[in-house]
């Protein structure tokens, strides 16, 4: 198994033709931290993106940041934070997780349940398809109405569609003050049902979660007087619910971070990720509670991280039920070996799917078996 490490969009278009020449594969790493999602066994070659990093453009006035694709998220975190801004949807990673993957992955964090995902704030990208072609869309600027929206489309589509190489995203401004109001020990339906009715309230929610057997959270971001003002009428709209007790930032950030990939949860189990719609959160994984299964709750329920091993029949069969999918996150390699990384899709849906995957690319350099769904390109 072959490792480029490309220095420029030149060099991987040169990568990208003599596989297909060849008739390899490639599989494109970022900082590595997710290469064990999805089947262990890849007949691919790797394609590194490391060497692609660097900040080329940032303009605070305008809300915009431009970035290779193999940049660290750190460093554009600390860079954007310098200027009192940050990325809404709070990617989050490990150390050497670049922004490329976290757009790949469509990674967000708790506040993606009012600031929307990373598909909201991709404004552009350049990217190399599986035809060895340089190609970019989207734009530089955050009113864009011409074309197709590629850039939404390159989110969550684990480097089956491109190589990206350059991204531009919009940045906000840092809210200025945080406050959390936790419950604590809530039964699960109370605290699904208490998330919603909050996430109703004119109150402005920036981030719901639940943590089964210790407590519930709900985040309002903003200025002080506005957050005084959500707080009480929350307190009193949920009034049934008890009195919370109210963290400041650097009480809650703990809590807020242990959500992230289920970081709570054991980790000798498999680690499900669920995408239920937020209503119907608590009938779905009530069922595979009963079966053993822990769980973590974000986005208002919106998603669950559950840890639950020999069940995976039926953890799929409840979220699909439930109107959403389930994602095999973490797992043993035998049972990655086994079992798709990604919900399967209906043969409509997939049918769709490959066509897409086709027009990008053609005869298959990006499909390295890693989904289990793609045994022949051509």
């Amino acid at each position: 198994m072959a490792q480029h490490q490309p220095q420029n969009t030149d060099e991987i278009c040169g990568i990208v033709s003599d596989a297909l020449t060849s008739g390899g594969k490639l599989e494109i790493i970022g900082g590595g931290t997710r290469v064990d999602f999805g089947a262990p066994e890849r007949m691919a070659d790797h394609l590194s993106l490391r060497a692609l990093s660097g900040i080329l453009e940032y303009d605070p006035a305008e809300l915009v940041v431009t970035a290779r694709a193999g940049t660290p998220l750190a460093e554009l975190n600390e860079v954007v934070a310098a200027r009192g801004q940050a990325f809404a949807f709070e990617p989050w990673g490990d150390a050497t997780s670049t922004i490329g993957g976290v757009i790949a992955a469509g990674v967000a964090g708790p506040r993606r349940v009012s600031a929307g995902s990373v598909r909201d704030h991709l404004l552009g990208f350049e990217a190399v398809s599986g035809r060895g072609e340089a190609f970019r869309a989207g734009a530089k600027v955050v009113k864009n109405v011409t074309g197709y929206d590629l850039p939404k489309l390159l989110c969550g589509s684990w480097g089956r569609l491109a190589v990206l190489t350059e991204v531009t995203l919009k940045v906000l401004p840092c809210p200025p003050e945080r406050l959390t109001l936790l419950w604590h020990g809530l039964e699960d339906e109370a605290a699904f049902a208490l998330m919603r009715e909050a996430l109703r309230q004119p109150a402005d929610v920036a981030a719901a979660a639940h943590r089964p057997g210790e407590y519930t959270l709900i985040r309002l971001d903003g200025f002080g007087p506005s957050i005084a003002a959500r707080k009480a009428h929350l307190i009193a709209a949920l009034a049934q619910h008890g009195p919370p007790e109210a963290l400041h930032e650097a009480d809650a950030a703990t809590l807020w971070a242990s959500l992230q990939a289920g970081g709570a949860l054991p980790r000798d189990l498999p680690l499900w990720r669920l995408s239920l719609p937020p209503r119907q959160a608590f009938a779905a994984i009530a069922p595979l509670c009963a079966l053993g299964g822990r769980y973590l709750a974000d986005w208002a329920g919106g998603l669950v991280w559950l840890s639950l091993a020999g069940h995976d029949a039926e953890i799929r069969k409840q979220a699909a039920e439930a109107g959403g999918h389930a994602a095999l996150f973490r797992a043993s390699a035998n049972l990655r070996a086994r079992i798709p990384a990604l919900h399967p899709q209906s043969p409509g849906i997939e049918a769709l799917s490959r066509r897409v995957r086709r027009a990008f690319d053609p005869l298959g350099v990006f499909e390295t078996n890693r989904f289990l769904d793609e045994p022949n390109a051509d």
